[in-house]
């Protein structure tokens, strides 16, 4: 069922996306609004995140001159086929075949020879995992990071150490999917989504852990896509240190990194979900610039840098 949609700009066209290995995600796509000649946009959501989270930015992108699609990996939202916890879906699959099919699809349709991947959290995180990676003109990743425990703040750290290392692996147990809702952690996940998600922030390095000792698989040191990446102050998971730790599995690529203060945008705080709601759009026309290719040193930052 198609949600309500925000009151101006095109409609969101619900779609089918086929994968190689012939699972089917669903996904939403707006039609750019004009003809401004921007690359499209895939936007992909965090873990736990359902596509819908993102559909008024999504629109009020498209208003921009973007065609744009968000979609639900496997085992998630619209992309869930039967029980959850019949589910087989890994966290590595959201990557190399979810993120792999969704960008051909959108550049397919809209005859583009590549796009902007606007990756929130982990949709940020799993380029190196993407054969297709060379489509990716630029990546945005909001809030994007390798979520490693050592790089939090210890009081943090040991709250997201006991919910995904030992109260998911638990629930997994119990109830064969990983119940992340009871911990605040988004919607529920399939089992072994839920195992690599606590096992990849555990180790560093994220998506590395994914294709360690399978180097045909492995594109981390292959991607040259420029990268901006942006994240809150006020964030307790992308923090500089755990920024960083994504940064270094990708060495060849162009970055540039903002931490934005809050407060220079006239809200009280981002954290690390707020960026796509409408209370919080005032930090929209930021991504924008990102996703255009503009430099961002001189817009409200706390902090900056560029590599």
């Amino acid at each position: 069922m198609n949600p309500t949609p925000p009151a101006d700009g095109p409609a969101p066209e619900l779609v089918d996306i086929a994968c190689a290995d012939g699972q089917r995600l669903r996904g939403h796509f707006i039609p750019a609004a004009g003809d401004c000649g921007g690359l499209p946009v895939l936007i992909s959501p965090a873990t736990g995140v359902k596509q819908h989270f993102y559909l008024r930015f999504a629109r009020w992108l498209a208003n921009q001159g973007h065609d744009v699609l968000v979609f639900d990996y496997r085992g998630i939202g619209l992309s869930l086929e039967g029980p959850l916890a019949q589910c087989q879906a890994t966290l590595a699959e959201w990557g190399q075949v979810d993120q792999v099919a969704a960008i051909d699809w959108l550049l397919a349709r809209s005859g583009a020879q590549s796009l902007v991947l606007v990756g929130h959290s982990a949709g940020g995180q799993m380029i190196g995992l993407l054969p297709n990676h060379r489509r990716i003109a630029r990546l945005v990743g909001v809030a994007a990071s390798t979520g490693w425990f050592k790089g939090m703040r210890r009081s943090f750290a040991l709250k997201a150490h006991l919910g995904l290392r030992v109260l998911v692996p638990l629930g997994i147990r119990l109830k064969g999917y990983a119940p992340t809702a009871a911990l605040g952690l988004g919607e529920n996940l399939p089992a072994e989504v839920g195992r690599q998600w606590g096992e990849w922030c555990a180790a560093g390095g994220y998506a590395t852990n994914a294709v360690r000792g399978r180097p045909e698989q492995d594109f981390h040191a292959q991607v040259t896509s420029h990268v901006t990446v942006l994240h809150a102050e006020d964030d307790d998971i992308a923090t500089p240190a755990t920024v960083a730790d994504l940064l270094r599995t990708l060495p060849a690529v162009t970055s540039e990194v903002l931490q934005v203060e809050p407060r220079a945008h006239g809200l009280r705080g981002l954290g690390h979900l707020d960026w796509f709601r409408q209370s919080h759009q005032a930090v929209w026309p930021l991504m924008a610039r990102a996703v255009r290719g503009e430099a961002l040193v001189a817009s409200g930052s706390a902090a900056a840098l560029v590599r």
